[in-house]
């Protein structure tokens, strides 16, 4: 490739084929040096890192990650918000959130030593190109976007261990790693808005100039120190669209989420009978919530990723709510176990169900959620005794 500019080219354009360049001399003459099947040594270029850190972003591309950047393991600027919201009790029942606290505030209590961030995103994003058939006179549910598919923690995670040993292969000797998939005790979307992934929201979430609202995050923090990526910063201007969609008013402010009062909290994370003032705004959503993410104007930048599509389950695009609540234990782990749908648990599937019954259902409902108020699980009765309430308020 030739690092010879064209009229049509941008600086930047410029710079980037220039750098590339000089990287895949690099790369070709210590390929040369160890032969075909050796890995490169990456760790003694002496260009303070930059041909590495490109390399590596090229490897995250190559195992079909949409994005790749990278910033420092200094302590994330904005930890005594989380220590404000945990104290407001605005986490609920999210115990875990407090437990890890500590490590949140600091990466060097997750990974000591650590000095990178390298994060990953894939977009979720997908053209629903086919819209399943659905007879009019039948009630769907919601299930929100990311959970569409296989569980994306096995998928991402796959890919994102095998980037993080070929890291450790290529590094300084003795480097470490440590990844994660959304589980990890990180605060995930302020350090990839500091690696320039995206910004934090007012709704809280991370939003990229180049994948709107729908970006999967993963990380690896690790010990070889690379040149970070420039920082994003906030562009949401004066528009306050999320804030005015979300149905339960769950966002409070501007970048100040009551998670209790959430959708994707309430189906999801609450193992206990959701508050009867809330349900009516649950609607039909069975399963998280999308209606924040999908008012924001920067998706007219979404675009599908390489791999979200062949994880797509189509028959979660609108599940038929009576076959959900029929079905017993071991059909609900053999049709979810391997989707994000396992994580609401039987019991608080069949709870969300329910609820969605109740919103959307019509008079073929009444008999099988006169069956379910009689259930052994009482959580589950209560809110089917509530559902035929809800039907009748309706005037069903």
């Amino acid at each position: 490739m030739s690092c010879m500019p064209s009229e049509r080219m941008s600086i930047s354009q410029i710079e980037r084929r220039c750098r590339h360049v000089e990287m895949d001399t690099w790369l070709q003459a210590t390929t040369a040096q160890k032969g075909p099947n050796a890995l490169p040594d990456l760790s003694c270029a002496g260009d303070g890192g930059v041909a590495a850190r490109e390399r590596i972003r090229q490897q995250a591309l190559a195992l079909g990650f949409d994005e790749c950047r990278f910033t420092t393991a200094e302590p994330p600027a904005r930890a005594d918000a989380l220590r404000r919201w945990l104290e407001a009790g605005w986490h609920g029942e999210m115990h875990w959130l407090v437990r890890t606290a500590e490590k949140r505030a600091d990466p060097q209590y997750v990974l000591p030593g650590g000095t990178t961030i390298i994060f990953v995103g894939t977009s979720y994003y997908t053209v629903d190109k086919r819209t399943p058939a659905v007879d009019p006179g039948v009630s769907t549910g919601q299930v929100a976007r990311y959970a569409r598919g296989k569980d994306y923690h096995a998928w991402m995670g796959q890919r994102l261990k095998e980037l993080a040993g070929w890291v450790t292969s290529v590094g300084p000797p003795g480097t470490r790693c440590l990844w994660y998939v959304d589980t990890g005790p990180v605060l995930e979307r302020e350090l990839a808005e500091r690696a320039g992934m995206g910004f934090v929201g007012k709704h809280t979430n991370l939003v990229s100039r180049s994948w709107g609202n729908w970006l999967l995050l993963g990380e690896i923090l690790t010990t070889w120190p690379l040149p970070p990526d420039p920082p994003e910063h906030n562009r949401c201007g004066r528009c306050t669209r999320c804030l005015e969609a979300c149905p339960t008013g769950a966002i409070v402010a501007p970048f100040q989420l009551d998670a209790r009062r959430c959708i994707s909290y309430l189906t999801i994370e609450l193992r206990g009978p959701i508050p009867e003032s809330l349900r009516p705004a649950i609607g039909n959503r069975i399963f998280g919530c999308d209606d924040c993410l999908a008012v924001c104007p920067w998706n007219r930048f979404a675009r599908e990723g390489k791999i979200m599509r062949q994880y797509a389950q189509p028959d979660l695009q609108a599940p038929r709510l009576k076959e959900l609540l029929q079905m017993n234990a071991a059909e609900f782990r053999s049709r979810f176990q391997n989707t994000p749908l396992a994580r609401a648990k039987f019991s608080g599937f069949r709870r969300n169900v329910c609820v969605a019954l109740g919103n959307v259902g019509d008079a073929s409902c009444k008999a099988l959620l006169a069956a379910v108020a009689s259930d052994p699980d009482r959580m589950v009765a209560e809110h089917a005794q509530w559902a035929l309430r809800r039907l009748e308020e309706r005037g069903i």
